[in-house]
Parts: structure tokens; sequence; C-alpha cells
């Protein structure tokens, strides 16, 4: 590791706009806040592909989106490389630019992705629902916890 490189990049994606689907962002946001030593983080309507670059700048890269998919409140699963990305597309998918990553930028960060149970996306409205606000604050102490000096090795993301 570089000594101008930063360990950590939380990027955050949904659209605020619709209800739960701002649980990605509002977790970067809140983890920018903080502070947190080490750790960057970035809040994006949706991924581009210009987003390889700061995948590729970081040594552990954490997703994090909403979904309406299974009945826990947060999930952290392992990123892979997606390749075969459409450049005309106005965006991708987290598996895709961490191909780009590795492709163009000789990346080889860890990628996770962190997705948070929301329930209501409702066009045209803001704020979390009750039970997406309860999902947020776990998968917040939940990505804390990883993003922690001391346990991070432990926990191997």
């Amino acid at each position: 590791m570089t000594p101008d490189r930063n360990r950590v990049l939380v990027l955050g994606f949904g659209n605020p706009g619709r209800g739960d689907d701002a649980l990605g962002p509002l977790l970067a946001e809140e983890i920018a806040r903080r502070r947190l030593p080490g750790v960057d983080a970035d809040a994006t309507y949706e991924l581009q592909i210009e987003d390889a670059v700061a995948v590729a700048a970081h040594d552990r890269v954490f997703f994090v989106d909403a979904t309406v998919e299974g009945d826990h409140p947060f999930r952290f699963e392992r990123v892979r490389p997606e390749p075969g990305i459409d450049f005309s597309s106005h965006g991708i998918g987290p598996g895709g630019v961490v191909d780009l990553a590795e492709r163009h930028f000789e990346s080889n960060a860890e990628c996770w992705l962190l997705t948070v149970r929301g329930d209501d996306f409702g066009e045209f409205q803001e704020g979390l629902s009750a039970r997406a606000r309860v999902h947020f604050e776990a998968a917040l102490a939940a990505l804390l916890e990883r993003l922690d000096p001391q346990s991070a090795g432990a926990n191997g993301g």
C-alpha cells in the first residue's frame, strides 16, 4: 500500500427520491460524517464506469445498496469481477466496476456488496420506512465493525 492510498472506500448508491432506495447513499453519508481514519465514503445515484478509478485506489471497497430480496435486514457478499460491460450503459453493477478496475487499473481491492433490506420504494418520496430505518441501524453497526482497524483482520470482510 502506498502512503497516499486510502485503505477503504464505502460507495453507496441508490435514488434518494424513491424512499428506501436511499439506504445505500444514506449509509455512505453516515460513514463520511464520522470521518473514520483511512476510510473514504461517497454516495451516488448509480454506479458508473468512472467508479473503477476510485475502486483501484483502495485496498477494500464496500458497495452499499438497497434490496427488496430476502428476509434478512442486511447481507454482505463478496463481489467478483463481471466482464462484458456495455460501455453505452447508463450505470453498471458492482461486478462490472470491479472488472474494469482490475483490467484497466491493476486493482486488487477486496470488494464487498452490502445490501440492506428496504420495503417502500415508492416514486417521488424521500425518507426511509420504519423497518428500513431499523435495517439501516443494524447494517451501519455491522459495517462500522468491519471498518474498525482492530476487527477488520479478524472479520475478513
